[in-house]
């Protein structure tokens, strides 16, 4: 089983001082503390043979949490200091941005480290930057409503011409969203036909001179390109959808049942797209870990942390929905907890939060890789790493402690 390390670039800083130094999302002194811990988390996880680092994609966190607007140029600088880990964004939000510009900066990045970068793709979902940033682009629900279903349809497209710009010495592209070349009618006036014509890509330019197709540099490094991951919450058609295209799904949910389902329904629905599979090959499951030297001291940094953010600001977006109960008011929604504690105690009865000693942590981990059946799981993804909300040598601690003294009881 591989580990990704999934780290949600935050400002150092306790809530009294957010409000003090407000907007601290633009404080160049606590940004450059952030950048300090994320190097120093980067680089400790490289040397303990973590297999891959990740962050998100989001904008206009002033308030300090989710400051990750462009994860690429942070691996650069990431990857300059480490050796073998795997970078990957996760996720580029597709409806926001230029698929072109996309395919580049991946390629780039892989070319840079050799084949050291995987990369997930998502709708996006919060609503205040991406309707600045995709002009109006509705966020995804997941409810098939009209905003919902045109989301789709321009993720679709989008992730269609990044795998062309990818995998195609040139190509064309006429969506109803994008189109390559543009207008798609062909580009007049070129100041250099002769020259595109004897050294560029075969059927970029016609005899008269028009530009037909674009081709894009540089290619990946790995080919035919990058592994392309995608989060996945709710939505069979998006599981569905990753199976027949060969994409590697992040699971949330994290209930016993629920979990065996999704990963039944990815290998059945990946061998209808001819990818034949173990169950759990090609599968990553989320999780949030904590480890004490007690029972006691270990809930109460899980609840510190993982459950303090999921309380406070991850359940407003219906992140809660995963770890609803038969018990809960079906009108409450998103769900919500009466607090921290109860918010910890109920995402450990679901099997998201491993929480204890090192071996209740054990114990907890054996069925999940397995796939609570007869499975091999692929990855697991330590979600909301503590980066930013406790002091360091904690966070360096809870990555030692895991990877020294539980993975390897799982051959890794």
């Amino acid at each position: 089983m591989k580990l990704d390390l999934f780290a949600m670039p935050t400002i150092p800083s306790t809530n009294e001082e957010r409000a003090q130094l407000r907007p601290i999302g633009r404080s160049t002194e606590r940004y450059q503390m952030m950048l300090d811990e994320l190097r120093q988390l980067v680089i400790l996880a490289d040397e303990l043979g973590v297999d891959a680092f990740s962050t998100t994609e989001h904008h206009f966190h002033t308030e300090g949490g989710e400051v990750s607007v462009n994860p690429v140029l942070l691996y650069a600088d990431f990857a300059a200091r480490t050796k073998r880990i795997t970078f990957a964004p996760m996720s580029i939000v597709l409806p926001t941005a230029d698929p072109i510009r996309v395919a580049e900066d991946i390629a780039i990045l892989d070319q840079l480290t050799k084949g050291r970068v995987a990369v997930a793709f998502a709708r996006g979902y919060q609503k205040k930057w991406m309707k600045v940033l995709g002009q109006g682009a509705e966020s995804a629900t997941g409810q098939g409503d009209k905003g919902d279903s045109a989301n789709r349809d321009i993720y679709d497209e989008k992730l269609e011409i990044v795998q062309k710009a990818w995998t195609e010495d040139c190509f064309s592209y006429n969506g109803h969203h994008y189109k390559v070349p543009f207008p798609y009618e062909g580009i007049d006036g070129w100041a250099a036909p002769e020259w595109t014509r004897n050294y560029g890509a075969r059927g970029e330019i016609d005899d008269a001179g028009v530009i037909r197709k674009i081709g894009v540099v540089p290619r990946p490094y790995q080919q035919p390109h990058p592994p392309i991951w995608a989060p996945f919450t709710l939505s069979e058609k998006s599981l569905i959808d990753c199976a027949h295209r060969g994409i590697m799904p992040w699971v949330f949910e994290s209930s016993p049942e629920g979990f065996l389902k999704w990963a039944n329904l990815y290998q059945n629905e990946a061998a209808k797209g001819g990818h034949k599979l173990k169950l759990g090959q090609r599968l990553g499951a989320v999780r949030a870990i904590t480890i004490g030297k007690t029972r006691e001291e270990a809930f109460e940094l899980a609840a510190k942390t993982t459950g303090y953010e999921y309380h406070h600001y991850f359940n407003l977006f219906g992140f809660g929905e995963v770890f609803r109960s038969p018990e809960d008011d079906t009108s409450m929604r998103p769900l919500k907890f009466k607090d921290e504690h109860v918010a910890t105690q109920r995402m450990i009865d679901k099997g998201y939060q491993l929480c204890g000693t090192i071996d209740d942590v054990k114990r907890q981990l054996a069925a999940l890789v397995k796939c609570h059946g007869d499975g091999d799981l692929e990855w697991i993804s330590w979600n909301f790493f503590y980066q930013g909300t406790v002091p360091w040598q904690v966070q360096a601690d809870q990555l030692e402690l895991f990877v020294t003294k539980v993975l390897p009881e799982f051959h890794y």
